[in-house]
């Protein structure tokens, strides 16, 4: 790992500790079990569960999980009242990948293979010839003292177990006028031969598993990284993974090279954000709102799920924390209209390959700093105000940024932003820090916007409150200015 020079904000370390958090985190799952180590740890954090009475405190800091793949922490200042606002930063846990059938079973051509489905818009060709493994959660029966439970295991075999193999250009001429895939036929990773298989089946005595939807093989390489026999594996939810561990890389070490850096780099800046914005004991001293991020799962695939930003999920527990401080139930109200949400997506770099893919006066560098994103179709959710919100926070702390707008002629994406400023009704800005190959099983950004990430979310957070003070918006009497006195105010925040 590449010796990172120190800066004096302190933020020398978020980079390494990136690298870290992305080799730690292959699915969603791992991604908020790090997250909960590192909140609970060096964060201080108190865990509370969503089937329970919350008991809250201002001054405190707690966080929740929902299906263990999305989580929500925040702090609660110390003079924090019922109708407050929340400085909220959305980001996502999970990335474009395959992910196991029910029935993985297949058997092609004296191969067993592994049957995956595939999730998200990746880039699929660039899964063929890469090292797979496999990583997720288990759902393992325990039998002790004669009573029976069923436990969520995260598991993850380390080594290379499978492969998809590309066909030889000699077995297929018309590759080189384009490498066509067929995800379902094609997408299949390699496991074993059968006849390798077949010699090393371990007997029945040792726990093998008969079940006919999944190699006995599979089942005996999970069982034996669980502790447990392949009997006791009841079900899964598993992914293929890349083996290639996270790097700082290029010639003057100034890229990262990993999987997964959408969205685990914005996930991980906010959370180290939130944690360090928290520390001290006088960090919440004069806060007067709640700060937290909020990580959700299935952004990949439209956010409608359990625990994907469409639920219930963040106004539930908007609700949750301003009701633990009230009987008022008209109080959310007011707190949703002093509330800010950060959406943080990775954004599109310039490509030096394909500079006609960006709009003339919009293109994003890398080491530019956070990307504002823009769309009057609102697939993105930032407005004037927002955006001038989140660039004078920037300003002051002298972070760059910048601005992108998808050209006309093309389609745009979206990101939490729209879902939560519609269904919570929060002001919302999109941001993201600008990355090259997104959705490619192997991803590259700037180790500078890592650090520009974290160090803009860390003035938003501990910055917001005093500064939303001074905007003054929705006036009654039309002959006052919109910002009022606000550019004095400016520059002695």
């Amino acid at each position: 790992m590449a010796k990172q020079e120190p800066n004096v904000d302190g933020s020398s370390n978020v980079v390494s500790d990136l690298l870290d958090f992305l080799n730690a985190s292959p699915t969603a799952f791992h991604v908020v079990a790090e997250a909960k180590r590192l909140l609970q740890g060096v964060g201080g954090y108190e865990q509370v569960s969503e089937r329970e009475d919350w008991k809250l405190e201002a001054g405190k800091k707690y966080f929740f999980t929902r299906n263990h793949s999305t989580i929500v922490a925040f702090a609660i200042g110390k003079k924090y009242v019922a109708g407050n606002g929340f400085h909220i930063v959305g980001a996502h846990t999970d990335s474009p990948c395959l992910k196991l059938k029910p029935v993985t079973k297949v058997t092609k051509g004296g191969y067993l293979e592994v049957g995956v489905q595939t999730y998200g818009g990746g880039l699929w060709h660039t899964w063929f010839d890469r090292d797979l493994t496999i990583a997720g959660r288990v759902i393992v029966r325990e039998e002790k003292d004669g009573s029976v439970s069923y436990l969520h295991k995260l598991v993850r075999i380390e080594e290379p177990i499978m492969r998809i193999p590309t066909l030889a250009i000699h077995l297929d001429r018309g590759v080189t006028e384009g490498f066509k895939v067929n995800n379902q036929s094609h997408l299949l990773p390699v496991l074993a031969t059968s006849i390798k298989a077949e010699l090393n089946k371990v007997v029945a005595e040792n726990g093998t598993s008969s079940d006919s939807k999944h190699h006995s093989l599979l089942l005996q390489l999970l069982a034996s990284q669980l502790g447990c026999k392949p009997d006791d594996i009841c079900d899964f939810e598993l992914q293929a993974c890349d083996t290639q561990p996270s790097i700082i890389a290029g010639a003057t070490k100034e890229f990262i090279f990993s999987g997964r850096i959408d969205n685990l780099c914005s996930s991980f800046c906010s959370l180290k954000a939130l944690i360090d914005a928290t520390s001290s004991e006088s960090s919440l001293e004069d806060e007067v709102g709640v700060r937290m991020v909020a990580l959700f799962d299935h952004e990949e695939v439209g956010s409608d799920s359990a625990q994907g930003a469409g639920s219930p999920a963040m106004s539930t527990a908007l609700s949750r924390i301003t009701n633990s401080f009230t009987s008022d139930s008209k109080l959310l109200e007011k707190a949703i209209q002093r509330s800010f949400l950060v959406s943080a997506d990775m954004a599109h770099a310039l490509h030096p390959n394909y500079v006609d893919k960006h709009e003339d006066n919009h293109q994003p560098k890398l080491h530019g700093g956070l990307v504002i994103k823009h769309n009057a179709n609102q697939r993105y959710a930032t407005n004037s105000i927002t955006s001038f919100i989140f660039k004078e926070i920037a300003s002051k702390h002298k972070l760059p940024t910048q601005d992108f707008v998808v050209r006309n002629d093309m389609p745009c994406g979206s990101t939490i932003g729209p879902i939560l400023a519609s269904g919570v009704g929060i002001r919302t800005v999109d941001v993201g820090a600008p990355q090259l190959s997104m959705h490619s099983i192997r991803e590259m950004c700037a180790v500078d916007d890592v650090r520009h990430s974290y160090q803009h979310f860390k003035a938003y957070f501990e910055e917001f409150s005093h500064f939303d003070s001074k905007i003054i918006l929705d006036i009654m009497d039309e002959n006052i200015p919109i910002y009022h006195e606000i550019f004095n105010e400016i520059s002695i925040l």
